[in-house]
């Protein structure tokens, strides 16, 4: 699969996958600007991720993110999305369009490992959900909607492999 002028790459997985480190590495690489989509929500709502979760609830913070994801209008950008981008498919359906969806995936255990800060990430995490339960309903989702599938490891070797697979 070969990137075609004017196309984005959207980068999807769970939290603390990577998309945000690694979008901003893949952009530099090639030259593509990037976009943190969890930034740009908080941008427009004036509001940390938490805080929306908290004050509005996971329905409002859902809806809120598919807006701002459907709406998105960018070319030649690296487009980190948030972890649960994936349960909209009008935003999914419009992100695609814009070029390669690529699944950033890693183990359930290593994916704990990276989180210590969950009750203030801004995590969409259903009431009586863990970490374990929301890998389990969310996986299937990214398998759904990527074009490519990168194991994250460390940056520079997820970053050569999205490169190659490109």
């Amino acid at each position: 699969m070969a990137l075609q002028k004017e196309q984005n790459i959207t980068l999807i997985g769970m939290p603390g996958v990577g998309k945000s480190t690694v979008g901003v590495v893949l952009a530099k690489a090639l030259g593509l600007a990037f976009i943190d989509t969890d930034l740009v929500i908080q941008e427009q709502t004036g509001l940390l991720l938490q805080q929306i979760i908290d004050t509005k609830g996971l329905e409002a913070f859902a809806r809120i993110e598919e807006d701002v994801l459907s709406g998105l209008q960018v070319t030649n950008s690296v487009v980190s999305t948030g972890g649960s981008a994936v349960y909209s498919d009008k935003a999914m359906k419009h992100l695609a369009a814009g070029g390669p969806v690529v699944y950033l995936r890693a183990s359930c255990e290593e994916i704990i490992s990276r989180i210590n800060n969950l009750d203030s990430r801004g995590i969409a995490l259903k009431p009586g959900y863990t970490l374990e339960t929301l890998y389990a309903e969310r996986v299937p989702l990214y398998e759904k909607y990527a074009d490519i599938t990168v194991d994250s490891y460390s940056v520079a070797a997820t970053v050569a492999e999205i490169r190659k697979a490109l």
